[in-house]
């Protein structure tokens, strides 16, 4: 089991979704965050002093069973950012320990 964590432009939220829905991935937590970035002043021209701001970030947390990780961090990949976006978005794969369905009492894989 893995624990997928992603910070991706909140305008691509809703097209992250649809690509995680064609990979048959539908349970997953969103959150606001902001994330400290560095921008050079004007552009990446050399030697220019950065300037370091908060930026607007949507959180996705989705835990997954091995055979979903790739397709998983592929769709977030894919739909995380639009052609010519120079925004950043990252995504994190942990392990994942264990994991409980409290409504069943399911654990591990059968509880995602």
């Amino acid at each position: 089991m893995k624990y997928v964590t992603a910070f991706i432009p909140p305008d691509r939220l809703e097209a992250v979704k649809e690509a995680l829905g064609a990979v048959e991935v539908f349970r997953l937590t969103v959150s606001d965050a902001q994330a400290l970035g560095r921008t050079p002043p004007g552009g990446a021209s050399p030697g220019a002093e950065s300037i370091f701001r908060l930026a607007p970030q949507a959180r996705l947390e989705i835990a997954v069973n091995e055979a979903f990780v790739e397709p998983t961090v592929s769709a977030i990949a894919r739909a995380g950012l639009a052609d010519g976006d120079d925004r950043e978005g990252r995504i994190f794969v942990l392990e994942l320990a264990d994991a409980v369905r409290i409504r069943t009492g399911e654990r591990g894989p059968e509880a995602i």
